[in-house]
């Protein structure tokens, strides 16, 4: 399975542009999933359901399952967040894993980055992004710069760089 990043302060677009890579990928007939980090609590259980119920009444995991899908809610309860690693052994292998956030693992990505937002590069400080996408120049960079709104070559790029080939 290769594994490839995408990072970026938040409001740059990460997940726009996930959204927009995860069908280019599949329309080549390769197999994709993604891992997100989130900096906040979030809750994918809703209030009502009775998966929600078990865990609020304290069960430390829940599983949920149905013909069309099945879910597996961990709680930390206090214990420290799996390394992105550590979620990567708990995935199902398909050709090409995309990792979302992470900023600081040593994985090779691309780097999200929009002027607009006023944040600062993070390609300086971190070895293993190999390319940005952006919606405007990048100013002192002599690394490959890709157009946010062409996500089939941002696609081309990273299927490059992992040396895999469409289905």
């Amino acid at each position: 399975m290769k594994i490839f990043g995408l990072a970026g302060w938040s409001g740059s677009g990460k997940t726009t542009l996930v959204a927009r890579l995860i069908p280019e990928i599949a329309a080549r007939g390769l197999t994709v999933s993604t891992v997100k980090h989130a900096h906040h609590a979030f809750d994918p259980d809703l209030p009502g359901k009775d998966s929600h119920t078990h865990r609020m009444a304290g069960a430390r995991e829940v599983m949920v399952s149905s013909s069309q899908r099945w879910a597996h809610i961990n709680e930390l309860a206090g214990a420290p967040e799996p390394t992105l690693y550590e979620l990567i052994a708990r995935m199902s292998p398909v050709d090409l894993l995309l990792v979302e956030g992470f900023k600081r693992a040593p994985i090779p990505k691309i780097e999200v980055w929009r002027a607009a937002n006023g944040k600062p590069l993070l390609h300086p400080e971190d070895p293993h992004i190999v390319a940005i996408a952006s919606d405007a120049p990048v100013p002192g960079t002599s690394l490959p710069v890709l157009a946010l709104d062409r996500p089939a070559a941002i696609v081309d790029f990273v299927l490059g760089h992992c040396r895999l080939t469409a289905a």
